[in-house]
């Protein structure tokens, strides 16, 4: 007798947090999303607790206006524990990494690698293209 295994679909649960919290601009969406001590580390800096990551989710889209995270792809492993995804982010300037806010357009690609338990978003490991981006922004 074969056994089936239901394996929790953590792409999913993945993608609904881009959309309802990056693409609906609503950092307290991350509640529903995250457990309580939620770290993100971002370009080797650890945020910790979901209160920090939802005022770093605040910040950031001050700095980008009118964000909008396109999903390029994502996929989980064999147990849904890890997530990982690509993405493009396509917004306005209004001073991202430092830079003068005037409000051009701005486009940036970038990974995440999840860890998912019961059901939660529990660690995201971000690298995004800051680089290039920085350049393309202080280009003469």
């Amino acid at each position: 007798m074969t056994r089936e295994v239901t394996v929790p679909n953590s792409a999913e649960l993945v993608e609904s947090f881009w959309n309802e919290v990056w693409n609906a601009h609503n950092a307290d969406a991350a509640d529903d999303f995250v457990v309580e001590d939620f770290v993100i580390t971002n370009a080797g800096v650890r945020i910790e607790g979901r209160e920090n990551f939802k005022a770093w989710i605040r910040a950031f889209l001050e700095q980008v206006h009118d964000l909008e995270l396109e999903i390029v792809e994502t996929f989980q492993n064999h147990d849904g524990s890890r997530v990982a995804s690509r993405w493009n982010v396509h917004g306005r300037n209004n001073g991202v990494l430092g830079s003068e806010p005037d409000g051009r357009p701005i486009s940036f690609s970038g990974t995440a690698v999840w860890e998912i338990a019961g059901g939660k978003l529990v660690h995201n490991h971000v690298e995004r293209a800051s680089y290039e981006l920085h350049q393309r922004l202080n280009a003469a």
